[in-house]
């Protein structure tokens, strides 16, 4: 095991904190763009202000706690979200030279520490004493649960091929193709878990606004609904982050330095969970959770199956 150096850890942390707020003004911009609107143009230039203006909003309003909610858990439950997307982002090998921490099995300790982010949805939703809090935490929960287990399985074509799971390895193991090429199938599945397991568009059934007002958000406000917020964005960067590091080769890339290279990548993948959004409708919940369990697990499967048989094979 490794350890990047202090002013790696503290550049990346606070870079991805940075991205994730500018992630707020970049969202509404490329919505209204693709939906032939204005978007935020009024605070500063292309309404860059916006954000640093709806932050100011958010902090200085009153940090109300329900008198009938369950004050630690619920102060708790926001914290666990955004603790953990920061500390599965912690793995994730942004260069050759740079990163916060290195061992041999980052993808493991990425699923696992994506897992406790649940904890958070369940907390909050139970802590807030609200049905429609409880609700929603309980479709959050069925959800990222559920696919959860064929995000996994999608990412376990690209361990068999690179025969490891760490995550520089997995880079490292694309230096002659892509596993793109050979994961189609295991990349499009993976896409597709990461989109429910962040919660973001068509998966966001969970916040249901016509249906449950916010989901889980619903009684919270000032900075606790802040980082929910936030760590929302963190969630989408470190999706990108991990599809560019399983599939696309990580920092590789001709003329350009390896960071820009990372930097690029990621940033069109975060565009396009943006575009994503903006392109198609929310499903019913029930066919949200027959999708996953009746196409995508036999997909998973399939994938598994016919990579072994190659590597066999070969």
């Amino acid at each position: 095991m490794s350890l990047g150096s202090p002013l790696d850890i503290v550049g990346i942390l606070s870079a991805l904190i940075g991205v994730a707020a500018l992630l707020i003004w970049v969202e509404r911009r490329l919505l209204a763009i693709w939906q032939d609107r204005l978007g935020p143009n009024r605070v500063g230039p292309l309404g860059l202000f916006q954000v640093v203006a709806d932050m100011l909003k958010i902090l200085s309003k009153e940090d109300w706690i329900p008198p009938f909610a369950d004050k630690p858990v619920f102060v708790l439950a926001p914290v666990l979200i955004m603790a953990s997307m920061l500390a599965a982002f912690a793995v994730i090998p942004v260069a050759p030279d740079i990163g916060i921490i290195d061992f041999d099995f980052d993808l493991l300790y990425v699923l696992a520490v994506l897992a406790l982010s649940v904890y958070g949805v369940v907390l909050a939703g139970y802590a807030s004493n609200s049905k429609y809090s409880l609700i929603g935490s309980l479709r959050a929960t069925a959800q990222a649960v559920s696919y959860e287990v064929f995000l996994a399985m999608s990412a376990l074509g690209v361990v068999m091929l690179a025969g490891t799971f760490d995550l520089r390895a997995i880079v490292e193991a694309q230096r002659d193709r892509w596993f793109v090429v050979p994961q189609f199938l295991g990349f499009v599945l993976f896409f597709i878990g990461l989109l429910a397991e962040t919660h973001r568009t068509p998966f966001d059934l969970p916040e249901a606004e016509n249906e449950l007002v916010a989901g889980y958000h619903t009684e919270y406000s000032g900075m606790k609904f802040g980082m929910f917020f936030v760590g929302e964005y963190i969630g989408v960067t470190l999706g990108s982050a991990l599809i560019v590091t399983l599939f696309f080769g990580g920092w590789m890339g001709p003329v350009l330095p390896p960071l820009a290279w990372f930097v690029i990548k990621t940033a069109f993948f975060i565009v396009l969970f943006i575009l994503v959004r903006g392109a198609l409708p929310r499903p019913r919940y029930d066919q949200l959770m027959s999708f996953g369990w009746l196409v995508m697990l036999p997909l998973a499967f399939l994938n598994l199956l016919v990579t072994g048989a190659v590597i066999l094979w070969q």
